[in-house]
């Protein structure tokens, strides 16, 4: 079982919690293995998961330990295999932003000036020093050894000593990384060159330079690598900055209403503020006076602006537009709308792919087995195949130099992060690269037809009674609303029968029945006191009038189960509605049937238009519903869906296992709800997506949340996570084959027959370019089209 399983299983479990820990210091995927081996070995921990770009470790934990009594232990660990952690507190947003801020480009210590230009000023150094061998005359002391010595001397002394220094203490941990290689590479050929100066009967050949310019392309890589990721973090970044420092704190005084300057973070619930218009609202609250429009893209990412007016409510890190608004706070902290989104997008870039843990495994044995690599090819050229001992040299310090551990540590954060980023930007919340991975395997997708396909608001579209008698036989009398304003009269018959199903759904909380309430207040009529209600799940609604009359408000099979007699008029009728894709509603007056009242849900305009594109994406489209057979069919044939993919007169609590028999029978599906009463079947599918308004339950249960709740999203969601996860495989591919290509060329392999070997300076660049370029290649995803 894959790490990534590891953590969610353990998390669910009874006493289980988690906390995560920032760490300093880790340089490639082989610092990961180090730092998880050494958190998995600590008592009590059940499964630790390490982010090389987020430098983040998230540990899961039993027992009734508390995170403060635990982290020393931890923290002591990852001390013990050399690198600095510190426990990072839930809820605080201060923590969160000193660790996404070291990955900023502005955030390193030696600033522009250092990161580039010395780095750089090393490579025109040792360029300098090979002018003399292209056939440049010698200029004033480029020609003299001992200039040469000496510059190398400060270059590894000084400018480069962190490097080599902390390769050093890597080794001396036994968890050597890629400084270690470097730092063996540059001080091999400085010593071979220090002992071909001073010892000159040796007849060694001096090469100052190599390590110069070494050392130089190693720092420019990095400190591009350090730049390309922090514009990685971007998004992050831009999320948290989204709320306000401060707010107007509206305060009761004997002169009147003062405001007056607070922190958020001081901020109670209950709390009265005032938002001027131009300003950022500090937190979630309800606007209790004035009105506004707001700029709510940052939770949506639809920039058109929304009114709000007295009891609205406004999301904190939105921006008020046009009108001064007082707002009562009602959440703070961890618990405001924009906290849930960072925390979510947060875990996100922390995770990893399932994929990405054969490159950890590879990279935890990847430092040992280059040192053996360099040392066998040292022996082979010099004691096998009787080559200069300077040259056998080179060839091993190459090999040290070439090899990327870190490449393979960033193919899969860097392109997470970047992924995640852009869907938040979009209003889409993708929780991490399980969910990127398993969306690449998806073979279906299902949609939940109420609120997911349709608007969610259905209408009374007709009704049918039978109970007029004429000549001793029931005369069905059928009718139609063309629109809510109906200027014609209403059959008495049909206002009775609005009437008793309008009695008995009021209090019933059913989307149907708000329908019914809301023709029978269209229609001013009567609404009649109830002794009693009781909903039927999935089949109807029971209630008993004060006049002790019993009614029943449900679907056919449900009636017929009560003993209600339906007859073969009465169901031609209600057949001849779901063909045209209606609901049709049976009431029965003490188990006497006495009509139909149908409805409609109008299908959302984009719908028809996101089925033709999930299919044409390769997936099949599925549509679970209510619904009766026909009237599933006339929605699917309206939506393009073939009507065997519409699985009919399925009762909320059968949604799960519907789902649940699909993946049994080999589907990957995912499952787009409105997180509401969809929650079970969200959980039980391969892929969980949700339309949420940001603050209920999908957030939890889905594995994306389309903040919009506009099944438009849908499509760029899947094509986005593809994406994602395609330049996850592509990074992966590209580390492993310049390892895979780079260590063997960098060995000589190709000098017997061709002549060809790598010098240390180039193999240098190679390996800083070919961090850059998995930085570079995830960053591409930005310049996708959309």
């Amino acid at each position: 079982m894959v790490l990534t399983q590891s953590i969610a299983t353990a998390s669910s479990a009874l006493q289980s919690s988690s906390l995560t820990l920032a760490i300093a210091g880790m340089k490639c995927a082989g610092c990961v293995a180090t730092v998880e081996k050494r958190l998995l070995a600590c008592d009590g921990v059940k499964a630790a998961s390490v982010n090389l770009l987020t430098e983040k470790a998230t540990v899961v934990y039993g027992g009734e330990s508390l995170p403060q009594d635990l982290a020393p232990q931890l923290i002591e660990a990852i001390a013990k295999a050399g690198f600095a952690a510190e426990l990072i507190n839930k809820g605080d947003r201060q923590s969160s932003r000193n660790a996404v801020s070291k990955n900023s480009p502005q955030s390193s210590g030696f600033g522009l000036t250092k990161e580039i230009v010395i780095p750089a000023s090393l490579v025109i150094l040792a360029i300098v020093g090979h002018l003399g061998l292209i056939g440049v005359a010698d200029l004033p002391l480029i020609g003299n050894m001992y200039a040469h010595w000496l510059v190398s001397t400060v270059a590894l002394g000084w400018i480069g000593r962190p490097i080599w220094w902390d390769g050093l203490k890597s080794l001396w941990y036994r968890a050597p990384n890629m400084n270690s290689l470097v730092g063996l590479g540059t001080i091999s050929a400085y010593l071979a060159s220090t002992i071909a100066l001073f010892v000159p009967q040796l007849n060694w050949q001096c090469f100052f330079e190599e390590p110069v310019m070494l050392l130089g392309f190693v720092l420019l890589g990095q400190a591009l690598l350090e730049r390309a990721k922090g514009k990685a973090s971007n998004a992050i970044r831009a999320l948290m900055e989204l709320q306000p420092a401060s707010a107007r704190l509206l305060i009761n005084s004997t002169d009147g209403d003062l405001q007056v300057p607070m922190a958020v973070e001081d901020l109670q619930v209950g709390d009265r503020i005032v938002v001027w218009a131009g300003e950022k609202i500090p937190v979630d609250g309800e606007i209790i006076g004035g009105g506004s429009s707001v700029d709510e893209s940052m939770l949506t990412g639809e920039s058109s602006p929304v009114a709000k007016q007295l009891g609205a409510r406004v999301t904190g890190g939105t921006l008020n537009l046009t009108g001064a608004i007082t707002v009562q706070v009602l959440q703070t902290g961890s618990e405001t709308t924009l906290a849930r989104i960072v925390s979510l997008v947060e875990s996100a870039q922390a995770s990893k792919a399932p994929i990405q843990y054969l490159a950890d495994r590879v990279a935890g044995y990847f430092a040992y087995s280059v040192m053996a690599i360099a040392a066998l090819t040292f022996l082979t050229w010099y004691g096998l195949l009787h080559a200069e001992i300077v040259f056998s040299l080179k060839l091993a310090i190459a090999v040290l130099v070439v090899a990327c551990p870190c490449a393979l540590g960033l193919a899969t954060p860097t392109a997470i992060m970047v992924g995640t980023g852009i869907g938040a930007e979009k209003g889409i919340l993708i929780k991490g690269g399980a969910s990127l991975e398993k969306i690449d395997q998806l073979s279906a997708v299902i949609f939940d037809k109420t609120g997911t396909l349709t608007t969610g608001k259905p209408e009374v579209t007709d009704v049918i009674t039978n109970d007029l008698i004429v000549f001793g036989r029931k005369l069905i009398e059928q009718t139609t609303f063309k629109s809510m304003v109906e200027e014609r009269e209403v059959p008495a018959s049909a206002l009775r029968l609005l009437q008793l199903a309008a009695s008995a759904e009021t209090g019933a909380n059913h989307i149907l029945g708000a329908a019914t309430i809301a023709k029978a207040q269209e229609l001013n009529i009567e609404v009649l006191p109830t002794q009693s209600s009781q909903i039927v799940t999935g089949c109807g609604v029971e209630a008993i009038l004060t006049t002790g009359e019993e009614i029943l408000v449900g679907n056919s099979a449900w009636l017929r189960d009560r003993q209600v007699e339906i007859s073969d008029e009465m169901l031609e009728r209600s057949q001849n509605l779901a063909e045209f894709g209606k609901t049709p509603i049976f009431i029965a007056v003490d188990y006497q049937l006495v009509g139909i009242i149908a409805m409609r849900d109008r299908l959302k305009p984009e719908a028809p238009e996101v089925v033709r594109q999930i299919e044409a994406m390769g997936l099949q489209v599925w549509m679970l519903t209510g619904d009766h057979q026909e009237t599933a069919k006339a929605i699917a044939n309206q939506l393009g869906i073939p009507p065997e993919r519409a699985i009919a007169e399925v009762k909320p609590d059968g949604k799960a296992a519907t789902v649940m028999k699909l993946i049994a029978e080999g589907q990957r599906v995912a499952m787009i709800g409105d997180g509401v009463n969809d929650a079970p079947a969200l959980a039980s599918a391969t892929i969980g997506i949700a339309l949420s308004s940001g603050t209920d339950v999908a957030m939890e249960t889905a594995d994306i949340v389309l903040m919009r709740h506009d099944i438009s999203d849908v499509v760029p969601a899947i094509q986005l996570s593809r994406a994602t996860f395609s330049k996850i495989r592509q990074n992966l591919f590209w580390a492993f084959a310049y390892n895979t290509l780079a260590i063997p060329v960098a060995a000589g392999i190709l000098y017997p027959s061709f002549g060809i070997s790598l010098n240390p300076t180039i193999a240098g660049l190679a390996m800083a370019f070919s961090s850059v370029s998995v930085v570079l290649s995830s960053l591409s995803l930005r310049a996708r089209k959309q």
